[in-house]
């Protein structure tokens, strides 16, 4: 149940969470446990994927694409730095930086804000990257 500042308790949203628990895996996967998180977060999807409520199915969708996306960036991050030479290159450090600190960052706070979305029991789409809900 949650509990509204100006209602009180109110009954769970249904798919919330699933969608909490998507959402909460996609940080996971980027902050804490890369590759686990992951696999934890397609686990989900895979035994969720058909029957969950459309809540709790629009947010397994975006957190897998973007979580696919994140892969991808950096696997493009890691073969600029192959293809400037190594990672005994000064210019690694500025492709690691600007990784960092632009699309590692901004995938981050996607999550953070789709994890807010999916505790208030609301859809999420990630800016970009995401994919559309099919309400």
């Amino acid at each position: 149940m949650r509990v509204s500042a100006n209602e009180g308790p109110q009954p769970e949203t249904p798919g919330q969470g699933i969608a909490v628990g998507a959402e909460a895996l996609y940080l996971v996967n980027l902050l804490l446990l890369p590759g686990l998180g992951f696999v934890a977060l397609l686990a989900l999807w895979l035994a969720h994927r058909r029957e969950a409520p459309p809540l709790g199915r629009c947010h397994l969708r975006q957190t897998l694409s973007a979580s696919l996306w994140a892969g991808l960036l950096l696997v493009l991050a890691n073969a600029l730095i192959f293809v400037l030479g190594g990672y005994q290159q000064p210019a690694t450090w500025v492709v690691l930086i600007l990784y960092f600190t632009t699309c590692h960052a901004t995938l981050v706070l996607f999550g953070i804000f789709g994890l807010a979305r999916a505790m208030a029991g609301k859809p999420y789409v990630y800016p970009l990257i995401g994919r559309p809900c099919d309400d």
